[in-house]
């Protein structure tokens, strides 16, 4: 099972056998002379801004005819919602999923996944801005056609899609959503035993702690995901942020900063800024990369700030999902005994706008 699709203006990619990390893990390759084989399975997902009007927007759509009619709609609704309609004949299958992510230029992370052959399907809208999930499932969607996916990711022309979509894919499993690992494998994490990258720790493991204490690894989550919009990995460079090397870490992780500076400007001890809203080209910048990329996580039974590198970073933060039976087994975590999950609660620290991490840095480079 693998992503085999990735589609952005400037890079589409599709293989049947499967892309990046995942090249030579994907069943599909059976099919690859078969332009009617079905994807009985899978997951497509995208990154979208609504509109700050609030206007209707055809985030992707596709309307095929020959052998027989298919295709499939998703759509951004005036005043908060996400449209899908999946057709195949005469058959139809459709669902909404009301969001509150209504007015301003909000981030939507949108996860169509569905399982023909068991008549389920599940349409998730995550905000990547704030704090949001929203979930629905439904019956009876039809699969898709592997040539429709080849065609819709490479030939523009067979597809509608809004300018505001960055990328979409497309995964030959249920893929899950929810808390994700934001590390590469390679970052060294610091343990009672010296640092260790990411890729050897295990359960069990013990890590120092950014403030002295220390904690048990209960997890050690991982996820392979396009390297694309919230994904595109992004280099911390050293001495910045107090790190002994550079690291490869996902937008969405958070590292944790203090100083004299954060409590003239925030009167806050510390606050989490988003790897994203330190790319400047001098201490962060995106990478080069291929068309995937792998993340790990640590989780921890507190969630607290742990030392990467010399650097002070977020720990995987899961709320009180195990209190959410929906939400949980749409995870990661799917299949983790309930009692055996922590509940982190809110964290203590501000995270910082994008506008505040920028005066932050404008101020420390000064």
């Amino acid at each position: 099972m693998a992503w085999i699709a990735i589609s952005d203006p400037a890079d589409p990619r599709f293989s049947s056998s499967g892309l990046g990390c995942d090249a030579g893990q994907s069943e599909t390759a059976l099919h690859r002379n078969d332009p009617q084989a079905l994807l009985m399975r899978g997951t497509l997902l995208m990154e979208a801004r609504l509109a700050p009007d609030g206007r209707p927007q055809t985030l992707l759509e596709w309307d095929q005819t020959h052998p027989w009619r298919r295709g499939l709609s998703l759509r951004a609704l005036p005043g908060g919602g996400i449209a899908l309609v999946v057709f195949q004949g005469s058959d139809a299958c459709h669902c909404v999923v009301k969001h509150d992510a209504v007015g301003g230029d909000e981030t939507l992370r949108i996860s169509y996944s569905w399982d023909a052959p068991a008549r389920w399907g599940r349409l998730v809208v995550e905000k990547l801005n704030t704090p949001g999930q929203f979930l629905t499932e439904f019956r009876d969607p039809p699969p898709l056609l592997l040539g429709d996916v080849h065609a819709v990711t490479m030939t523009p022309a067979m597809r509608s899609m809004d300018p505001d979509v960055t990328y979409f894919a497309v995964s030959t499993r249920i893929e899950p959503v929810g808390p994700l690992p934001t590390l590469d494998a390679r970052v060294p994490l610091c343990t009672t035993y010296g640092y260790k990258p990411l890729g050897a720790i295990k359960r069990g493991d013990v890590m120092r702690l950014a403030d002295g204490n220390t904690q048990p690894v209960l997890q050690v989550l991982r996820r392979t995901v396009p390297a694309r919009g919230m994904f595109r990995p992004v280099r911390l460079r050293a001495p910045y942020f107090g790190l002994q090397q550079d690291i490869v870490v996902s937008p969405e992780q958070r590292l944790v900063i203090g100083g004299s500076d954060v409590e003239y400007l925030f009167d806050q001890e510390f606050v989490l800024v988003p790897a994203r809203h330190l790319v400047n080209r001098t201490a962060a910048h995106f990478c080069a990369t291929g068309p995937t990329a792998t993340y790990g996580q640590v989780l921890l039974p507190g969630h607290e700030a742990i030392l990467a590198a010399g650097a002070p970073l977020e720990s995987l933060f899961i709320g009180r999902i195990r209190r959410n039976p929906a939400r949980l087994a749409a995870s990661l975590l799917a299949g983790s005994e309930r009692s055996r999950l922590p509940d982190h609660a809110v964290s203590a620290y501000p995270v910082l706008r994008a506008y505040e991490a920028i005066t932050l840095a404008e101020r420390r480079a000064a």
